[in-house]
């Protein structure tokens, strides 16, 4: 392990090079644009076969399907407005079951213009049929890249590396990027069993009839479902070989905790310093991260916090309905006793302190708790 001073950036487009990417295409978009940046630079230099420059992000995942259906391994980085273009073509790439990687800057969507983080772009894309993995560091956006590629692989579906937009994009810290040969030998080459081939013609994502549409969709459905095994199965080998454990959910102090926070992305960070001030008063409190949102892994979360009080700090919002993580948490732990509240907020960037967050730990212990976050009408 070597252990490097580096911009994260830097350290995730090397990481996605030494998985043998055959073909990056991607339109600079802010906070995206330094993972594109560094990879053009690799590509310059000779570490890839092909970077394609294209005019828009509709373009970029276009290039990318077409590539991936040829048998390429491929790679991309997005976020926000650039994101939503591509929106109609990501149901194309799941629907062909084409294991694209494509690392997404959380970022805000206008209006008005943001480009600070939340998690309102990924959260659009919910129901795309792509699985949907959420980074709290740089070094857990390193690793996942990295086991990205096999999850998708092994599943035929493709993947987002979600991680928060200059946060985790534009900080400089320390981040070990396994060693290319070990990243070779972890990462077997794609085959695609269905590759487009001139010698051996065959229509792909072709035009449907109602009696088999949904059918397709359905096998989406439920493979997509079946992949937390992959999951689960790719974290536990890339353990074994770089020595870092991951899997669906994590826990810090969740096994005797009364009280659970659950959040995705790096404001985990603040509330387990939180946590462990709490502890250290004897409060039992815990904090949990969702790495994977799609797909949802329910039966993790009622196996582990079954019968607790939690909160869902959400970084998105439904206009005229309740937040997604919270509706999907809700719907895990309602016959398991649990009491489940939300905290949406933290919108476009605006930030939390610790003191925020030990407030939240304070109104839980008054029932169920239904708030914004850090809101200028609910100030906590």
């Amino acid at each position: 392990m070597v252990v490097r001073t580096m911009n994260y950036s830097a350290a995730i487009a090397e990481a996605a090079s030494y998985c043998k990417v055959d073909v990056v295409a991607s339109y600079p978009i802010t906070p995206s644009t330094p993972i594109t940046h560094e990879l053009n630079k690799i590509y310059v230099n000779g570490g890839f076969p092909r970077f394609i420059t294209v005019e828009a992000e509709f373009s970029a995942i276009s290039s990318l399907l077409g590539a991936s259906a040829a048998g390429a391994r491929t790679f991309s980085a997005t976020c926000g407005q650039g994101l939503m273009l591509m929106h109609e073509a990501l149901f194309s790439t799941s629907g062909m079951r084409l294991p694209v990687v494509m690392a997404v800057a959380n970022r805000a969507i206008s209006s008005p213009l943001n480009i600070w983080a939340d998690e309102q772009d990924s959260m659009c894309q919910r129901d795309s049929g792509w699985i949907q993995l959420y980074c709290k560091n740089g070094q857990e956006a390193v690793d996942t890249v990295i086991q990205a590629f096999k999850i998708a692989e092994k599943a035929m579906i493709p993947a987002m590396v979600c991680l928060d937009g200059f946060y985790l994009t534009h900080s400089v810290g320390q981040v070990d990027v396994p060693d290319k040969d070990k990243v070779a030998a972890f990462l077997p080459p794609y085959n695609n069993p269905y590759v487009l081939d001139p010698q051996n013609p065959m229509t792909v994502g072709a035009y449907t009839v109602p009696a088999d549409y949904q059918d397709f969709r359905e096998d989406l459905s439920i493979d997509l479902d079946a992949s937390t095994k992959i999951i689960e199965e790719v974290g536990n080998e890339f353990c074994s070989t770089f020595g870092r454990e991951y899997g669906l959910v994590e826990y810090h102090n969740c096994r005797d905790a009364d009280r659970v926070i659950i959040t995705l992305g790096c404001v985990y960070n603040t509330i387990e310093k939180v946590v462990d001030n709490l502890r250290a008063k004897g409060e039992k409190v815990g904090v949990a991260h969702l790495r994977s949102f799609r797909p949802f892994p329910a039966d993790n979360l009622r196996a582990n916090l079954g019968g607790k009080h939690v909160l869902v700090v959400e970084r998105d919002i439904s206009p005229g309905g309740v937040p997604p993580v919270y509706a999907e948490v809700s719907e895990a732990l309602c016959s398991r006793g649990s009491t489940v509240s939300v905290a949406a907020g933290l919108l476009g960037g605006r930030e939390a302190k610790q003191s925020d967050f030990e407030q939240l730990f304070e109104k839980m212990k008054q029932g169920k708790v239904k708030a914004w976050l850090c809101s200028k009408e609910n100030k906590m």
